[in-house]
């Protein structure tokens, strides 16, 4: 199960979130293309990618947040979750206006979970390569 506890640099983490309703988040393969720049524009400069995997209604990722030597320990969380919400809101702000929609593309909030020992590594690295 997937918790919300807090984002800390020099950890990795697998990360992910669904569309809203039965919304779907990638359409054709532009949308795939454009995510991914928005990927590299907000989250490999904080984080190393190590596998993703985007599926029409939801994403997911295997991330390494870098050790970032400009921010403190107390804003560290605060400072990498607002690098997914540049992500999310300036995807789905791009979507709603090419597919003419409104509202919230994403869920409310961002699923993570620190991956914490070998097995559950493995087990994500088996699924993203299936």
């Amino acid at each position: 199960m997937a918790n919300t506890e807090n984002f800390e640099c020099g950890y990795v983490y697998h990360i992910y979130t669904h569309a809203n309703g039965d919304d779907l988040i990638f359409r054709d393969d532009g949308n795939y293309n454009f995510f991914l720049d928005k990927l590299l524009k907000y989250i490999v400069p904080i984080a190393d990618v190590y596998a993703y995997c985007l599926m029409p209604n939801h994403f997911h990722l295997l991330i390494r947040f870098k050790d970032l030597e400009q921010i403190t320990s107390e804003n560290e969380h605060k400072y990498l979750m607002k690098q997914f919400s540049n992500l999310l809101n300036s995807y789905a702000k791009a979507y709603n206006k090419r597919y003419n929609r409104r509202g919230a593309l994403f869920l409310d909030f961002l699923k993570r979970k620190r991956v914490n020992d070998e097995k559950y590594l493995t087990k994500l690295f088996t699924l993203y390569s299936q």
